[in-house]
């Protein structure tokens, strides 16, 4: 069963969603605790607390998914080289084959 957050946040499926919620709560009890030992304002600490939470999830959200898309890009180059490795292993076009001195006056 799903949990959708705000009726469209399907944070069960979504990468990232669940830790930027878990971060956000966290972080929101800590601003809106420290404004309120600081002031003692009850209201206004409430206000520094939701700030708190869009902040924290939000700057965790993009810190996430950022660090997604970059494993995402080192895992489609490692396929490509893989893919590579097994297409040119053992041709000439193999880097890691090393020219004989008849390989070299034929180039």
């Amino acid at each position: 069963q799903s949990f959708k957050l705000l009726g469209f946040l399907d944070v069960k499926s979504v990468p990232c969603a669940r830790e930027s919620v878990l971060y956000g709560s966290v972080g929101s009890f800590v601003v809106g605790l420290g404004h309120f030992l600081a002031t003692s304002r009850v209201r206004r600490s409430c206000d520094f607390a939701v700030g708190g939470f869009i902040c924290t999830m939000l700057g965790y959200w993009f810190y996430c998914r950022y660090n997604l898309a970059q494993q995402r890009i080192r895992q489609r180059m490692l396929k490509e080289a893989m893919r590579n490795k097994i297409l040119f292993e053992g041709s000439s076009f193999d880097p890691e084959r090393k020219q004989t001195a008849n390989e070299r006056s034929d180039s």
